[in-house]
């Protein structure tokens, strides 16, 4: 069943035409970097909106889709006439729902929008875990469910204000959480196949920021921002390498995920500014090159980012600060090259994703709207702008809503969602 599955999938694809399609089967694209590598993609949108392949309602959540064997995974939440969660699967090209499950989960966290980690697919197996720590394991292709388990009952997490957030990251044979656990589960790796638990390790509170893997002297490294700090371990045993303090001033707000790039790991946080260490080259261990923090949100030095993950290039930093403005830092030293607000409107909180494919950068903002755009130290350059998606108030109570779920990009579409909608739209250069 999963042969034909596997075989469907792949003729979905060439009957839309696609010579090349690539999967986002996982939290910001196949190498967790916000790099989209497919080619023969539209430089300029249409004015106004882009019309969509497909819509299909969903519910509420932070969750944003992830795609892979022509299927797209996407996770909200009901609360009447209960409280449920749900995880779904549509086919890519179709929007056609193929399975969905649901559970009871009553929260008892802020912003009770939905959950808020994106599903990761390997290995034909869909991983999703919950804003209050389940964890399931489900066949990817019809939704049956190889394992689960309720981490907050098993490891008593120490449930941060917003519930877990960062999404589950399979490494060889394991699937590993940021979970903030008592007795040193701050990660928890298991068996991708079994659930065994592997390995649980460090005794920080969790962020809500996904864990990642990099190379570094010769070594695969798993790079996890937590509640308070900055740590590199074997992602095989959760032998700790090296570990650098971030302790929060006021409360854990570290969404972001860390971004490397020669040798430098760049973190932001809104209330506790940038951080920026050298990853050595010859051996596994650390040093601070900067630490940059202003007197207040508005008040800001270098980069309060907030949700959005920032984008590296050389020996320059560009991210979104706390009220949307878009900067450009100098990456050695933290200094403000430029800044700009035309991305996304000024609010507290105005997130933009960046995603890099080829010379361009892709912008969602939170408004819904899409953007082409050019970054470099020179400034800020729009090449092409189009409203993908309506923002709604479920996940902001702000007069006109946000759009704060990343999107996905697959077979050449972008796949969004809302608090009441899922979308898909053709970014093919040859459609």
């Amino acid at each position: 069943m999963k042969l034909c599955a596997g075989i469907a999938a792949a003729l979905l694809l060439l009957a839309g035409g696609m010579t090349r399609a690539d999967d986002w089967p996982q939290w910001r694209g196949p190498n967790r970097d916000g790099v989209w590598h497919e080619s023969g993609i539209v430089e300029k949108l249409p004015a106004g909106r882009i019309k969509p392949r497909w819509q299909v309602p969903i519910s509420a959540g932070y969750c944003g889709p992830t795609v892979a064997l022509g299927r797209v995974y996407v996770m909200d939440r009901v609360d009447t006439p209960k409280q449920i969660e749900r995880v779904h699967a549509f086919e890519a090209m179709t929007g056609k729902q193929l399975w969905t499950h649901q559970y009871d989960c009553e929260y008892s966290v802020q912003y009770v929008a939905g959950p808020r980690a994106s599903v990761t697919i390997d290995d034909g197996r869909a991983y999703a875990l919950g804003t209050m720590g389940h964890l399931h394991c489900y066949d990817a292709a019809d939704g049956t469910i190889l394992w689960m388990k309720d981490l907050n009952a098993e490891y008593k997490i120490r449930m941060p204000i917003w519930g877990i957030a960062g999404s589950p990251l399979v490494e060889k044979n394991l699937v590993i959480v940021q979970i903030g656990g008592e007795e040193n589960a701050c990660l928890v790796a298991f068996d991708k196949k079994t659930g065994q638990e592997r390995w649980r390790a460090l005794p920080d509170h969790a962020s809500y920021s996904a864990p990642i893997v990099i190379e570094q002297a010769g070594q695969r490294v798993l790079v996890c921002w937590t509640g308070d700090s900055v740590a590199g371990l074997d992602p095989g045993s959760g032998k700790l390498y090296w570990q650098h303090p971030f302790k929060p001033t006021r409360m854990v707000i570290n969404i972001a995920t860390p971004v490397v790039e020669q040798n430098r790991l760049f973190v932001s946080s809104f209330y506790d500014g940038s951080l920026m260490l050298k990853l050595l080259p010859d051996r596994l261990a650390v040093e601070e090159i900067w630490r940059r923090l202003g007197p207040d949100e508005k008040q800001t030095d270098s980069l309060h980012s907030i949700i959005s993950t920032p984008y590296m290039a050389g020996d320059y930093v560009y991210g979104v600060d706390s009220y949307g403005e878009l900067r450009c830092l100098d990456a050695k030293t933290g200094d403000r090259i430029w800044e700009s607000q035309q991305a996304v409107p000024r609010e507290r909180w105005a997130t933009i994703h960046m995603v890099k494919n080829g010379e361009n950068i892709w912008m969602f903002n939170d408004r819904g709207e899409l953007l082409i755009t050019r970054l470099s130290p020179q400034g800020f350059e729009e090449r092409s702008r189009t409203k993908l998606i309506d923002p709604t108030t479920e996940q902001l109570r702000r007069k006109d809503g946000v759009c704060w779920a990343h999107p996905a990009y697959a077979y050449k579409h972008v796949f969004a969602r809302n608090d009441k909608e899922l979308v898909c739209a053709d970014l093919s250069a040859d459609k």
